[in-house]
């Protein structure tokens, strides 16, 4: 049995869905649960977490709101008072508990608000994915050695009761795992020297938090859409270090997550979706260790920047782009991305933002076009204090670069 997302896949008065049940594949189902194109096949009652409006997914990260990275967030680090700290653990560390909880809070309160939520939909945006660390789940965190905010589930439930107010669906992806699971990454939460994730005591604690998030995504009705928890995000891209990950951490998330889910007398077209890594990732196969794969997801991340092999000049980046074939694991969503290019030209008068703005509006379409091959994209990230549009979706519509009606991209390919 393949999975997929559940998507909409027609528009229409009702708000049809695409579910993929065990023995039945591609069926369509109305908001009633009826099977309007084989109304001889066994249907089950409507899922709250299918994507509403769209058959792609379109969405931006919440980058920095719950796992802040300082350099695309200098402004609200410094008022925070972490200015000249690498990560969340090492403020935490210097403020002091007690004043690192109310700074935190007041960043939370702040970062993304309802407008931002309205805004995004306003812009033909249909999705959002939250990056969320395991000190969510505040008696994780080993008092005596870690230092990281408390108080965020307040508002983890806010974003997500205005972002399912608002219809979107929403993505829960572990950013930050116990022990960092990259090494001098801010994007983890904490400035590690080393890599700690990959121990089965590490594993088992970010176990009990996918327990825990996914017993509150079902239970609090502020979460409801949330029909989809990645379980690691950007581990090592190492295979031979990851392979424990692979073999272990992953086929037990299924499974507690499952088993979590029928303890709560969720059926089976409400679970939730798991989402791993692609093998395009680096870290290797998801799947290799997987004895149940239903409802599975996968997410890869394509910073072109970052490809050696592409080279550096508009018109590749065009191509590549135009050409890109993100494959691999079935069903994938390109996780992350952006319109960045190599800090060595980033300033320069061939790639300055004001003056090229033909160019990135181009290869924004090029990108998005092909991740749409898949089954859709997120962009990182919503909003970024960098004055870049490259980074903020939210300032590429601003200059111009992003259109409002996202499925113009099509009639404007560059391809």
């Amino acid at each position: 049995m393949k999975s997929i997302l559940p998507l909409l896949a027609l528009t229409s008065s009702l708000p049809l869905t695409l579910a993929w049940l065990p023995g039945v594949e591609k069926e369509i189902y109305s908001s009633t649960g009826t099977n309007i194109f084989n109304a001889s096949a066994t249907s089950n009652s409507p899922s709250k977490r299918w994507l509403p409006a769209s058959n792609k997914i379109r969405g931006v990260n919440l980058g920095s709101h719950f796992v802040v990275e300082p350099w695309m967030a200098s402004n609200a680090w410094n008022t925070m008072g972490c200015g000249g700290q690498k990560s969340e653990f090492d403020c935490v560390m210097a403020l002091g508990q007690d004043t690192a909880d109310q700074v935190f809070a007041d960043h939370w309160g702040s970062w993304i608000t309802q407008d931002d939520i309205a805004q995004m939909v306003s812009y033909g945006l249909n999705t959002v994915r939250i990056p969320v660390g395991y000190w969510l789940k505040e008696d994780l965190v080993y008092a005596d050695s870690e230092h990281f905010p408390r108080g965020g589930m307040k508002y983890l439930e806010d974003v997500c009761g205005w972002a399912s107010d608002a219809g979107m669906y929403i993505i829960i992806d572990l950013h930050g795992a116990p022990g960092a699971q990259e090494a001098e990454q801010p994007f983890t939460g904490q400035y590690a020297p080393t890599p700690g994730f990959y121990q089965d005591y590490q594993y088992d604690r970010a176990l009990e938090f996918l327990e825990w998030m996914t017993t509150n995504i079902h239970q609090n009705n502020k979460l409801r859409n949330v029909g989809m928890i990645e379980i690691v995000n950007e581990p090592v891209q190492d295979a031979g270090q990851a392979s424990s990950m692979i073999n272990s951490y992953y086929p037990n998330g299924f499974t507690r997550i499952r088993n979590t889910e029928s303890s709560l007398g969720i059926t089976s077209n409400n679970y939730l979706h798991i989402q791993m890594m692609n093998e395009k990732w680096g870290s290797g196969d998801p799947t290799s260790a997987l004895s149940d794969n239903y409802f599975a997801a996968y997410d890869d991340h394509r910073y072109v920047i970052y490809d050696s092999s592409v080279a550096v000049t508009k018109d590749s980046y065009i191509a590549a782009s135009c050409a890109d074939n993100r494959g691999g694991n079935w069903p994938t969503i390109v996780g992350e991305w952006s319109l960045s290019v190599p800090d060595d030209v980033e300033h320069t008068a061939d790639w300055e933002p004001s003056s090229n703005v033909d160019f990135y509006k181009r290869w924004f379409a090029a990108q998005a076009i092909a991740y749409e091959r898949q089954e859709g994209w997120v962009f990182w990230a919503w909003k970024a204090e960098l004055g870049d549009y490259r980074w903020s979706y939210k300032d590429a519509v601003d200059a111009g670069v992003i259109p409002t009606d996202l499925d113009s991209i099509y009639d404007n390919s560059p391809c």
